[in-house]
């Protein structure tokens, strides 16, 4: 049988030695990287993800290299209430004619933005030529506002409507969250500007 005993200062496997280099970068960097990209992945699902990829086809940048026919195209299929099958349908000539128009003038060559990109097209009154590329440069700029808008309102729901408060109705819950998020607002109105308009709203057996 084989001798399995232990013997003193002879290591059956060699560790390998931990530095600090390592340590910073894959216990500590490596980690913060994987979160942050884990809260990426939760906040942009794969629509919003497309949705800010064809988004992007629109930039000006580098003489409008990023244009791209394709996702703009179904960046309109995206919006059916904004595009209907007849803006599908000539939206493929209308980009056609708007990115060779586009290149052969210098002022566009230059432009850091989409919007810069919207104000030369008004300055220029292209605007009125390419109208659905135009709609397209106002849903891509009010796009970030109104998800920024959204996504507070659904903060402020979960706040307002606790547990507790789950039985109110609809109105209730859309009268408390107008108040607490416009609490800037709120906040110069007296209570006795808010009690009379109560009153005043239905006779009360007694006054407030």
């Amino acid at each position: 049988m084989k001798d399995l005993r232990f013997v003193p200062g002879k290591s059956r496997r060699k560790a390998p030695r931990l530095t600090n280099f390592h340590y910073y970068r894959v216990d500590l960097y490596f980690q913060v990287l994987d979160t942050q990209l884990k809260e990426l992945n939760d906040h942009f699902n794969e629509v919003n993800t497309e949705l800010l990829l064809c988004m992007a086809c629109l930039s000006p940048v580098n003489n409008l290299a990023s244009f791209d026919k394709a996702k703009l195209v179904r960046l309109a299929q995206l919006y059916p209430q904004d595009f209907d099958c007849m803006d599908l349908m000539n939206l493929p000539i209308q980009l056609d004619n708007y990115i060779h128009d586009m290149k052969m003038h210098s002022e566009f060559s230059s432009l850091r933005g989409i919007g810069d990109l919207a104000k030369e097209l008004e300055k220029t009154g292209r605007y009125a030529s390419y109208m659905l590329v135009y709609k397209f440069l106002t849903l891509t700029l009010v796009l970030p506002v109104a998800t920024a808008l959204v996504e507070r309102d659904f903060s402020a729901m979960k706040i307002v409507k606790t547990p507790l408060r789950n039985k109110m109705g609809d109105q209730w819950l859309s009268d408390s969250m107008l108040v607490y998020i416009e609490r800037d607002v709120f906040v110069f109105i007296d209570n006795e500007s808010i009690m009379r308009r109560f009153h005043d709203m239905k006779p009360r057996w007694q006054q407030l």
